[in-house]
């Protein structure tokens, strides 16, 4: 496995790997790689005979008091990970080499969709996150990029990114990686102390509780929501949001008609949490 600091390493190895043929997938991390991220290296391994994965943690997509400087960084067991993954290349720039003109010098903004859910609690977020998954794009020029659904107003956000500023990549979905009890993995899991943890999965079974009371019979995205918030808060959680959206676009919806997803986010002691469930076209049906 190649390890590149710099656009122009990156370039050299990846120029060699399109002289032969080969598809390049792309795959960007802020490191700390759990199975979840195994997961999307594993998919791009599906999709291109070489897979380049970025380690780099973005400063522009952390507001005010939130966990940059703590936020983990374990670089040597990233780089043992992947290299026993089969990753080709590890991309781990630093930040002179990604913002060369400073973090506010250029920034790439995505409309709508970037608006509410995590957005409204994390403002200037998801600016951050357009600007960086731009350049990634820019200096890998990658045939396909991966990215989780857990992070799902992410990758809503990247798709619409690469359709308008016309890139010839495709965005390619990794389904939510869970623990058995259910949690979605996050590096921010680390977080959580042993009694957290073991309240923590309530997120994702008030979720699926929720939508399973929409399909016996429930038909308002409200009364939904009001049912995931209320299991949350008997759980211990705090709410941050609690919303129904359309799946491919994030609209707001009045009704169950179609294909919905419920996305919430929530704080469990200093942990914030976020999951989603996506769910049937009319009746509730779980999909999974």
């Amino acid at each position: 496995m190649y390890t590149t600091y710099t656009v122009a390493q990156l370039g050299e190895v990846l120029a060699g790997y399109r002289r032969a043929g080969d598809r390049v997938a792309l795959v960007p991390t802020m490191g700390n790689l759990h199975a979840g991220h195994m997961a999307l290296v594993e998919r791009a391994r599906e999709l291109a005979e070489r897979v380049v994965v970025s380690v780099y943690v973005n400063p522009t997509q952390f507001g005010p008091g939130e966990d940059f400087e703590d936020y983990p960084r374990t670089f040597e067991a990233d780089r043992e990970r992947l290299l026993a993954a089969g990753a080709d290349v590890l991309f781990a720039p630093s930040t002179a080499e990604m913002y060369p003109d400073g973090p506010t010098a250029v920034t790439v903004s995505v409309d709508r969709v970037t608006e509410g859910l995590c957005g409204a609690g994390r403002p200037g977020h998801f600016d951050g996150v357009a600007t960086i998954v731009t350049k990634l794009l820019c200096a890998a020029r990658p045939d396909c990029a991966v990215f989780g659904k857990k992070d799902y107003q992410q990758w809503v956000v990247v798709r619409r990114l690469a359709r308008n500023l016309l890139l010839d990549v495709a965005i390619e979905a990794a389904p939510v990686v869970r623990e058995a009890d259910g949690l979605a993995l996050s590096s921010r899991n680390a977080y959580l102390d042993p009694a957290e943890r073991r309240t923590a999965p309530c997120l994702y079974r008030s979720l699926r509780e929720a939508v399973r009371a929409a399909g016996a019979g429930g038909r308002n995205p409200r009364e939904l929501e009001g049912q995931a918030w209320r299991l949350l808060e008997e759980c211990g959680l705090e709410p941050e949001y609690v919303e129904v959206r359309r799946r491919d676009d994030l609209a707001e919806v009045t009704d169950l008609g179609g294909p919905r997803v419920l996305l919430a986010a929530a704080h469990l002691g200093g942990t914030r949490l976020i999951d989603n469930l996506e769910f049937g076209p009319s009746d509730g049906t779980l999909e999974e």
